[in-house]
Parts: structure tokens; C-alpha cells; sequence
């Protein structure tokens, strides 16, 4: 497996999103939701009409060609197929800094190091643009994978929130963070 995983990273190729990447971005946002927030959000929620939900939330952040100054989304592609993405806004908490708000990679291809990359990406972005900041995301509780993947990247969990989903279930989210980002790129 190490050869295929090292294949797919090699293959990728890693860019800024633009508004052209508002529909493959919401399709793979919705069936993400739909595969890995099952039992946490709603059913209802997530068998309607997520694509548009997800839709609209994208073309809202990349409308004028990505151009927010506070917010950077990167994507990874394959053979010109985007297969994952990752949205940070930037300078989003006074204590944690950065928020890694989306970070979604295609079902079949996890495991091959686009996440991994694509978290590379974002802390290149958030160290070149507020070089003091640190970097933080919230997972849900319930996704003990996704919890596997931040620890083993250096992810430390800094705390616990209940809040509520899109479709209006109740949650608790598991906060990591990363106080120096450089550890997700391999320097200090």
C-alpha cells in the first residue's frame, strides 16, 4: 500500500480554489456529510437537499474568485478531478488563531496522504500570511478516525463544546490544535 499511497500524493497537484471549483467542492462537501456525519446530523438534513445547502455556503465563499483576504481554500486534484479540499479562515480566534474549518478528501482515495497534504498546504498559507498564528479545527466527537488523523499530526485536543448542526442536532465537537503550524509542513 505504501507505493500506491506514495503514487497518489506524487499524482496530486495542489492549488488555490476559484469560483470554477464551486460545484466539485459542494459535491464532495455534501457526500462527505452524508458518509461521515451520519447519527450526528440528521437524518432528515442529510438526505434532502444538502448540494444546494453546500452550494450556496461555496459560491458564497469563493464568488469573487476565492479573493476573501481573511480565508484561503486549497484543493487537490487528480488527473483534473478535484478530490479534496481544505478552508481556513484566517485570524479566527484571539487564543488558537486560524480556523481549519473544512478539511474533506474523497472516500476512496483517504489514506493515500491528500489530507495530509492538503493540512501541509494550509499551514504554508496560514504561516505566510499571519506568521504568528496557530491553527485549530473542531471534529465531532463520534469520528474517532478523524481524531486518529489530527493526533497522529501532531493535533493535540484542547477542549470540548456542544453545539448544534446545520440540521439542528445537538453535538459535541472535540477542538485540536496545532500552536506551531510549521509541524504540519516538517520544519520548525
Amino acid at each position: 500500500m505504501k507505493a500506491d499511497s506514495d503514487i497518489k500524493v506524487a499524482q496530486a497537484e495542489f492549488r488555490d480554489a476559484s469560483k470554477r471549483d464551486i460545484e466539485a467542492i459542494a459535491a464532495l462537501h455534501a457526500d462527505s456529510w452524508r458518509r461521515h456525519y451520519r447519527g450526528a446530523y440528521s437524518d432528515e438534513f442529510l438526505d434532502g437537499n444538502i448540494l444546494a445547502d453546500r452550494r450556496a455556503v461555496w459560491t458564497d465563499r469563493l464568488a469573487s474568485n476565492g479573493a476573501r483576504a481573511n480565508q484561503c481554500t486549497v484543493v487537490a486534484e487528480l488527473d483534473s478531478v478535484l478530490v479534496g479540499f481544505a478552508h481556513t479562515i484566517l485570524e479566527d480566534d484571539p487564543t488558537w488563531g486560524a480556523l481549519l474549518d473544512n478539511l474533506h478528501v474523497r472516500h476512496d482515495l483517504k489514506g493515500y496522504g491528500i489530507g495530509s497534504q492538503l493540512m501541509a498546504e494550509t499551514a504554508r498559507a496560514v504561516l505566510d500570511r499571519t506568521p504568528s498564528s496557530g491553527l485549530y479545527l473542531w471534529v465531532l466527537e463520534q469520528n474517532e478516525a478523524a481524531q486518529a488523523f489530527y493526533e497522529a499530526r501532531a493535533g493535540t485536543c484542547a477542549g470540548r463544546e456542544a453545539s448544534e448542526t446545520p440540521g439542528g442536532a445537538a453535538v459535541v465537537g472535540l477542538r485540536y490544535v496545532w500552536p506551531d503550524p510549521s509541524v504540519l509542513i516538517g520544519s520548525k
